[in-house]
């Protein structure tokens, strides 16, 4: 009721309501910022972290976040899978507006992921192509329908550890650009490289996809 009253207030005055913060359904953002140094994420835990890291900032961080990544077999570790990383669904972004239903449904044509949905934890849009700088190319490790890209030369940037040699596939939150498939959310193309200039060069910025874990779905989880 209080939120209703702020936004009919401004509405009144005829100025559109700021957004001050996220709905309570909030579950899906893409990171405002990278850790720095390239795809070296500090591999899946560490990726997992930063997600988790971002979200608290922003008041969210008692639920289980996790990175959109897949991750090659090596080390005797069977190969990570995105898609089984994220849990059932359904997800919201910042706007409380739902991007995907469950995993099928994210990995489909119906999906809501466009440059205008796919939102920051801050609730903004990350610059695409056309923007200065542009930062659409966005780390996955993974194939269109979400399973470890088993590419020739990608190998997650050695599973998310290596800022410098390797390859990982990238997607493009924008929906366009080059590549072999310009327009998926989740793997256009490979990388140039690892490294922070590697990913700047092609048009990215080390930036990675978080969902949130249901509540009923944080205890299988746990264990990883």
């Amino acid at each position: 009721m209080k939120k209703a009253l702020i936004i009919a207030a401004f509405a009144a005055l005829g100025v559109t309501a700021p957004v001050s913060a996220q709905a309570s359904n909030f579950s899906f953002f893409i990171t405002s910022t990278g850790p720095g140094d390239g795809a070296n994420l500090g591999g899946l835990r560490g990726a997992d972290q930063h997600c988790q890291d971002l979200a608290y900032a922003k008041g969210f961080g008692d639920v289980t976040w996790r990175a959109y990544l897949s991750a090659i077999a090596m080390g005797g570790e069977a190969a990570v899978h995105a898609r089984d990383r994220i849990g059932d669904g359904p997800w919201y972004n910042y706007a409380g507006d739902m991007v995907a239903q469950n995993v099928a449904d994210l990995h489909s044509d119906n999906a809501n992921l466009t440059k205008e949905s796919i939102l920051t934890e801050n609730g903004d849009q990350v610059n695409g192509r056309g923007d200065s700088p542009n930062m659409h190319d966005i780390l996955t490790g993974s194939t269109m329908d979400g399973m470890v890209s088993m590419a020739e030369g990608h190998d997650a940037c050695a599973n998310w550890t290596s800022n410098g040699e390797g390859s990982a596939a990238v997607g493009h939150h924008d929906r366009q650009g080059g590549g072999q498939n310009p327009t998926s959310w989740n793997a256009a193309h490979g990388s140039r490289g690892c490294s922070q200039s590697d990913l700047q060069g092609t048009g990215g910025n080390g930036f990675y996809y978080c969902f949130a874990i249901d509540a009923n779905e944080q205890e299988a989880f746990r264990e990883e």
